[in-house]
Parts: C-alpha cells; sequence; structure tokens
C-alpha cells in the first residue's frame, strides 16, 4: 500500500512538475519595436471626414427604400477632396458606387497589396436615443461623432488621406497597391466587393496580403492584461439565416386548441437555443493564446501553456466570461424576427420566425440546418436558408510577410501595444478576396474600450480625433513598412 501511495505521489509530483515546466518555457513572442515620432496631421483631414459622415450612404435590407443620392455625392467628394489620388491613380467604379484604386508600383514582378474599408453604413434605428445628429459629423468633447465613425468610413477616409499625403511628397511605392472600397457591405457586398474581387482575380492579381476592417485596440478587454491589445483578425466566422415556418389550423380565440401555430414555433425557437452546436478552439483561437497567454497571470499562462489539458475549462471560462467570448468558441444562436396573427381575437395559422446563425470555423452552413432540424424533431416546424448566407473563411497564416509587416505597424504607431491574432466574429467584404489572396487581414486602427464598444451599429458611434489621426499615421506607415524590404 506505501509502495502504491508512493507511486501516485511520484506521478502526481512529476505531473506537477511537467505543468510547471511547459508554462514557464511558455515565454512571449511578442515583436520588441520602437514606437517612431509622430507625423504631422492637418486638421483639414478632419473636416473631409465630417463631410463624408453627413453623407447618408444607408445600406437597407429593402431595395426600394435605398437612396442613390448620397452616394452619387459620395464619389464627388472622392474626387474633389482626394484630386491626386483621382489623377494620378487609376481609378475604377463598380456598380455606380464601389470604388478600386491602382497605384501601380516600380517592380511588377513584386506582389501587390489590397487596403479596403466599405463607403455604406447601417440605419439608424433610434435616432432619439442619440446625444447628436448621427449625420451632422459633430465634434464634440474631443471626439468626430456620427454613424460611420467606427463602421467604416473612419477607415474608408483615412486610407485616401494617407495615399493623398504620401503622393504630395512624391511618394512610389516599389510593389502595387489596390484601394477596394465597397459600397454594399452591410447587406452582403453583392453588388461591392464580390464585384471588385472577381474584377482582380479576373486580373490575375494575387496579392501578398489583404487588409480590411476587423478587430481593433482593445482596452482593458481581454481578461487578465492591462496593457493595450491590438487584435488582428486572421479569419471570420460564416453566417447563416434560417427560417422556421409553421403553417396550421387556427380559429377564434374563445376556443383555442391545446397548441397553436404561435405556440409550436416559440417552442422550437425556445429549443433551438438551449441547445447550441458543441464550442471549440479555433485555430486563429489558438494564435491568440499562443501571442497572448505568455503576457498573462500565472492562472491564464498555465491554463494556456497546457491548452490541451485544460482545453474544457478554457472554453467553459470564455463560454461564461461574456457574449463576445462565448462567440469567439461556438456558433452562435440569434433569434431576430418571430411574425404571427393579425388580430388580439384570432387565432393565426402561419407563425414565421428567422434565427441569424455566426458559424465557427470547422462547421457549415449545412451541418447548422441538420442540427436545427434534428433539435426541433416536430415535421410541423420547416426549416430553409434565408437571405445571404457565407461559410466560415479560410484562415490566415500567421507566418508571413503581410502580418509581420501589420504586427510591425501597429507597434510603431501605438505605444506598449501588444499585438496577437484571433477570429472575428461578424462579417466582412474581405471574405469575397479569397481567390486574391491566401492573406486575409482584418485590423482597423482605433481603440476600442467599455465606452464606444456597443456604439458601432448601436447609439452614439464616435471615435477620437486622436484616434482618427493615428489611423492615418498608420496607414501611411503600413505603405512605407510594405515597401520598404525591397
Amino acid at each position: 500500500m506505501k509502495k502504491f501511495a508512493l507511486g501516485v505521489l511520484v506521478i502526481l509530483v512529476l505531473f506537477v512538475a511537467f505543468l510547471l515546466v511547459k508554462t514557464f518555457t511558455f515565454t512571449s513572442i511578442q515583436a520588441e519595436i520602437a514606437v517612431i515620432d509622430k507625423i504631422p496631421v492637418g486638421d483639414a483631414s478632419i473636416t473631409r471626414l465630417q463631410e463624408a459622415l453627413r453623407l447618408k450612404t444607408i445600406s437597407f435590407e429593402n431595395e426600394a427604400d435605398f437612396d442613390p443620392t448620397p452616394f452619387q455625392d459620395f464619389n464627388d467628394i472622392l474626387n474633389r477632396n482626394y484630386p491626386l489620388t483621382d489623377s494620378l491613380l487609376n481609378h475604377q467604379i463598380f456598380s455606380e458606387y464601389s470604388h478600386l484604386y491602382e497605384w501601380k508600383g516600380r517592380n511588377l514582378s513584386l506582389a501587390p497589396i489590397v487596403l479596403m474599408g466599405h463607403i455604406d453604413v447601417v440605419p439608424i434605428a433610434s435616432p432619439d436615443k442619440w446625444s447628436v445628429d448621427p449625420f451632422a459629423g459633430e465634434i464634440k468633447d474631443g471626439e468626430i461623432w456620427g454613424r460611420g465613425t467606427i463602421d467604416d468610413k473612419f477607415s474608408v477616409i483615412g486610407i485616401l488621406e494617407s495615399v493623398e499625403m504620401l503622393l504630395k511628397e512624391g511618394f512610389q511605392p516599389e510593389r502595387t497597391i489596390y484601394l477596394a472600397f465597397g459600397h454594399d457591405e452591410e447587406i452582403g457586398g453583392e453588388k461591392g466587393a464580390v464585384v471588385i474581387a472577381k474584377h482582380l482575380e479576373n486580373q490575375g492579381v494575387k496579392a501578398a496580403y489583404v487588409l480590411d476592417e476587423g478587430y481593433a485596440i482593445t482596452q482593458k478587454l481581454v481578461p487578465g492584461i492591462e496593457a493595450d491589445v491590438a487584435m488582428i483578425g486572421i479569419g471570420e466566422k460564416g453566417s447563416t439565416t434560417i427560417e422556421f415556418t409553421v403553417d396550421m389550423d387556427g380559429g377564434h380565440s374563445s376556443k383555442p386548441a391545446k397548441e397553436t401555430a404561435i405556440d409550436v414555433l416559440a417552442k422550437a425557437i425556445s429549443d433551438l437555443k438551449a441547445s447550441p452546436l458543441e464550442a471549440s478552439i479555433s485555430e486563429a483561437m489558438n494564435g491568440f493564446m499562443d501571442y497572448l497567454g505568455p503576457e498573462m497571470g500565472f492562472v491564464n499562462k498555465l491554463a494556456f501553456a497546457n491548452r490541451d489539458l485544460f482545453k474544457g475549462m478554457i472554453i467553459s471560462t470564455y463560454e461564461n466570461a461574456s457574449t463576445a467570448g462565448n462567440a469567439l468558441v461556438r456558433t452562435t444562436t440569434a433569434p431576430t424576427v418571430f411574425e404571427a396573427g393579425v388580430k388580439e381575437n384570432v387565432i393565426p395559422t402561419y407563425a414565421r420566425a428567422l434565427v441569424n446563425f455566426r458559424i465557427v470555423p470547422g462547421q457549415t452552413a449545412e451541418d447548422i440546418l441538420v442540427h436545427a432540424n434534428k433539435v426541433i424533431g416536430d415535421d410541423r416546424v420547416k426549416a430553409k436558408f434565408s437571405g445571404f448566407n457565407s461559410e466560415p473563411s479560410p484562415v490566415s497564416s500567421i507566418e508571413t510577410e503581410g502580418f509581420e509587416t501589420i504586427n510591425k505597424t501597429i507597434k510603431q504607431i501605438f505605444d506598449k501595444t501588444l499585438t496577437g491574432p484571433n477570429l472575428v466574429i461578424a462579417a466582412t467584404d474581405s471574405r469575397h478576396f479569397s481567390a486574391v489572396s491566401p492573406n486575409i487581414y482584418r485590423f482597423v486602427p482605433y481603440h476600442i474600450n467599455e465606452d464606444n464598444i456597443d456604439t458601432f451599429h448601436g447609439i452614439d458611434e464616435r471615435i477620437p480625433i486622436d484616434d482618427y489621426k493615428d489611423a492615418i499615421r498608420f496607414y501611411i506607415q503600413l505603405i512605407k513598412n510594405s515597401n520598404s524590404s525591397q
């Protein structure tokens, strides 16, 4: 018995030693890069962003609500406010309102890069709840307010400002640079990014990397880290919407049946919410843990260093930490529309619901449909795909020149900022560019924190003036870094 106990103790000691060795050899891989001096950015750049924000370039789900005038006006301000960009670069317009600029490089043997953004914005759901007019481009408390300040005119105008400044300096890139600005990202990008990407593919363009919107520089949003953390999205979740319908007998509300169409559909949606697909750790999440785990406290570092053993604990922690944390590890289920009934004393014969699923890599839209039918298990509930759907994007490598260039540029512009890859939980136009480049990254150079995290697609969207000017500096330095090694 003593020998057995001794044997167990030895195994336990060896196991603990194994965990500790892995933990203490799990060391930082953050690049040591010096911050560069800030170049001056004039206040006229703010005025030009304000002008863009005042245009109601709204993408509506219903095509009949589309107003072309603001998009035509946006075309005009691009030409007027960026004359060198418009005249010196090859400028093409697709589907009337989407833009592609080609800045020809001196060395055509080098793979080009693609910098992206989108012109359109989402509608204002509750204008009365805004502190300012959402389309006034107002400056208040050192911040620029308005729809599009974060998502995503900020990127479009920031990129154009950087290119115009470089052209004024006489800068000529070694490699070709494409600027791609779609006008319908918020409704799928079919007339904008899809058309631009197909054009580039047909031209045989094979880009070194693509950079689009996505993650930003988080402030105190990563548990266990006090420093600012810049997340670089190396993949994004897919999105699919499934329509569920029930059609059965109705009648007068004075003599309801045991079950009505509303009862059946409500139970189906409730069951679906209660039975999500299994959570998992994606390749992008593994990259996040590799880059940021060594910067955390002992407990997190121990778990991330030994993630094969602590996988269940890690997943459970993220599932319960926040809605964003849960979205990183599983396909999410979000009922967004429920319709039934026409009068208070009439039992409806028909009920309809839409449920949006954001799909983690490794699962497909078809997997979601199969899962939904299995969970609901009721032939009275009919399910079919609805709206635009996209599968999860491929995951881009972090062992590329493009990722290293973006990483380096972030550290040069934003002092004391940690960096790391991660999975983007929303959809971007860049998912349409997989035939143009396998190296697609998603990062926008602004700070996100508890004060503004809910403002994009929400209320009081705004960005600090300093962030906007730093974004212009970021894009200037990124272009220079992308051409400096040759």
